[in-house]
């Protein structure tokens, strides 16, 4: 019995998690009812606020989810210190690739959402030590001190993730389709790295 009761719980908690997840990227957090997720999960206010005491409390466990997904892919790769400079290279922009293709929306959630401060998240991730004093950090600093760190990871993801940002906008202008964006992606998987291997050996 004591195990049937354990399975509901975590079903009704994962169905009120689900809709969660697509009633807060659709209509963002300030634009979510608590009663517009307990609709989409089908199930009555009460159930929800028992899982739940807040909305904010839901939401904050989504975005922990959206952080990880988003920021997941990169921070292991960045912390190998088996693997070259231009290996991490390859690695980030091929794993932000088929992440975003799956979840074009979520790099649009993730900072629109922190730039409402609608989480308190971003201020608990050591970014200071996950990133600035990571394997690709150093390895960067080894091979080109004349170059700012900072300035190169950006680019390297302002190249890998610009795309998706930008997608509604080329689908809508017919600058492409669903199917020639996602050959572009492909291409870029590739592309990237060569471009960003150019950087390294210039002087």
């Amino acid at each position: 019995m004591s195990h049937k009761i354990k399975t509901d719980s975590q079903s009704a908690e994962e169905k009120i998690k689900e809709a969660a997840r697509k009633v807060f990227m659709q209509k963002g957090f300030s634009g979510t009812r608590t009663r517009d997720i307990a609709e989409e999960a089908g199930i009555n206010l009460a159930l929800l606020n028992y899982y739940f005491r807040s909305k904010q409390k839901l939401f904050d466990e989504i975005m922990k989810e959206k952080f990880q997904k988003l920021f997941g892919v990169v921070v292991p790769i960045l912390n190998n210190t088996a693997t070259s400079l231009e290996t991490k290279i390859e690695l980030v922009v091929c794993g932000y690739i088929e992440v975003l293709s799956e979840s074009p929306d979520l790099p649009i959630f993730v900072l629109n959402e922190i730039r409402k401060q609608n989480t308190g998240m971003v201020k608990d991730i050591p970014f200071d030590n996950v990133i600035s004093k990571s394997s690709f950090m150093n390895q960067l600093k080894e091979r080109r001190s004349d170059i700012n760190p900072v300035h190169f990871l950006i680019t390297i993801l302002g190249m890998t993730i610009f795309p998706f940002v930008a997608k509604p906008m080329m689908l809508f202008s017919g600058l492409t389709n669903e199917e020639s964006f996602a050959l572009l992606m492909k291409e870029r998987k590739e592309l990237i790295p060569i471009w960003v291997k150019a950087i390294l050996e210039s002087k």
